[in-house]
C-alpha cells in the first residue's frame, strides 16, 4: 500500500481570497515503511505573502521570488501523489489549496489535473485523532507530546518537516499491535498483505539452540513505556492479556 504523508504552506488561509501555495512537502510510505522517496518544493505564489502567515512558517516573499510557479511543477507533483492514499492533518485545508491550484491551470487552458479526491484516497489524521482522543487538543504538537515523538527541532512550520513529523505521529497513532513483520521482503510481496506488514517466517531450530537473555532495568522501563503508549492510543494492550494468562498459568503449576 502506497501512502503519501503531505503538508503545505500558503500565503494565507483561504484560496477563495486568492491565496496560493508556497511550499509542498511529502514523504512516501509503502506498507507503512518510510522509503526515503520524498517530494519537496518551494513555489513562487505570484502574489504577496501575508505577514501573519510569515510569522507561522517564516517563508518570506524574497525566499520564494526565484522559485518556480505552480504551473511549472504541477505535473511532477501530480505524478508523485496520483493513486496514493494521502495522509494529511486537517486535510480539507491542504486539499482545498491543491485543488484550487489545479483549477487555476485548467481555467488557463492547461490539461485538467484533479480534483485530488477523484484520484487519491484521503486520510485526515485530525479527524482520526479527534475520534481517538475526543475533547483533547489534537494539533501536531499535542500529538507529538501524547505519542512521545521528538519535535524539538520544530520552531516554525515547514511543509517537509511537518510531513516527516506527521508520518511518525500517524504510524504511532495507528500502530497498535496488528502483526509481527519478521520478513520485510515476504510481507511486501504478499498480495493479500495490508498496511502493517503481515508475514511471519517460522524458523526450524533444535531445542536448546536459542540463548535467552534477560532484559536489564532500562530495557524493562522502555518496555513499560511502550505498553503505556499502546494503551493510550489503542485503548487496550494485548500484552496485558498475555500477562494475566501467564500469571494464572504460574499459579496453577
Amino acid at each position: 500500500m502506497r501512502q503519501i504523508v503531505l503538508d503545505t504552506e500558503t500565503t494565507g488561509i483561504d484560496p477563495r481570497e486568492g491565496h496560493r501555495l508556497i511550499e509542498i512537502g511529502a514523504v512516501e510510505l509503502v506498507n507503512r515503511r518510510l522509503t526515503g522517496n520524498n517530494y519537496h518544493q518551494y513555489i513562487n505564489p505570484e502574489r504577496e505573502i501575508e505577514a501573519e502567515a510569515v510569522e507561522i512558517h517564516g517563508i518570506t516573499n524574497e525566499r520564494v521570488a526565484d522559485e518556480p510557479r505552480f504551473a511549472e511543477i504541477a505535473h511532477d507533483f501530480w505524478n508523485f501523489i496520483r493513486g496514493a492514499e494521502l495522509v494529511i492533518h486537517n486535510a480539507a485545508f491542504d486539499v482545498g489549496f491543491i485543488d484550487h491550484e489545479f483549477q487555476r491551470l485548467a481555467d488557463h487552458g492547461e490539461p485538467r489535473l484533479g480534483p485530488v479526491a477523484e484520484h487519491c484516497r484521503i486520510l485526515d489524521t485530525l479527524k482520526l485523532a479527534r475520534d481517538r482522543h475526543p475533547g483533547q487538543r489534537n494539533n501536531l504538537d499535542a500529538l507529538c507530546k501524547r505519542y512521545d515523538i521528538d519535535n524539538g527541532h520544530r520552531v516554525l512550520h515547514g511543509a517537509l518537516l511537518d510531513a516527516e513529523i506527521l508520518a511518525d505521529v500517524y504510524l504511532a497513532m495507528t500502530g497498535g499491535q496488528t502483526a509481527l513483520t519478521l520478513d520485510a521482503d515476504e510481507a511486501r510481496s504478499n498480495d493479500d498483505a495490508v498496511a502493517g506488514g503481515l508475514a511471519i517466517r517460522r524458523l526450524s531450530l533444535e531445542a536448546g539452540s536459542l540463548r535467552v537473555f534477560a532484559p536489564d532495568e532500562s530495557e524493562m522501563e522502555a518496555h513499560r513505556a511502550k505498553l503505556e503508549r499502546i494503551r493510550q492510543s489503542a485503548g487496550h494492550c494485548l500484552w496485558d492479556n498475555h500477562a494475566v494468562l501467564s500469571a494464572g498459568h504460574s499459579e496453577n503449576e
